[in-house]
């Protein structure tokens, strides 16, 4: 593991999905998964989220997409904190998801937007 570009990663990681998540992902680690949070942290935080190119808001945006078309709920909601984080609005989220209707399906769709409503309710907005 490269510690800095770990270190990086996990700043980044941090400041999009929150440091009460990320720590808690990071503490209940053990001996079995720890080498997919260093994965994780390096190379998706650090190596892909800190690349120039594109800025947080469109990598939030690619997420939400491809998190819908894949079904992957959990991870899902915790990119739709994520791109809260990242500045995308209500309004903004709610043309991904209508966006991935057509794209990825009807049901996908459907489910994106349940998660975003209970995501919106947890945050308050």
């Amino acid at each position: 593991m490269d510690k800095d570009a770990f270190e990086k990663g996990l700043k980044t990681r941090r400041e999009v999905l929150g440091s009460e998540y990320v720590d808690n992902s990071i503490q209940n680690a053990g001996e079995f998964n720890m080498p997919m949070q260093e994965l994780v942290t390096q190379y998706a935080w650090n190596e892909i989220w800190n690349r120039p190119g594109l800025d947080r808001r469109s990598r939030s945006m690619i997420n939400l997409a491809m998190l819908t078309a894949l079904n992957r709920p959990h991870e899902l909601k915790l990119h739709l904190k994520g791109a809260i984080n990242n500045g995308l609005t209500k309004d903004e989220i709610r043309e991904i998801l209508m966006q991935t209707a057509i794209y990825c399906g009807v049901p996908a769709a459907i489910d994106s937007f349940r998660c975003a409503k209970e995501v919106f309710a947890e945050m308050g907005i």
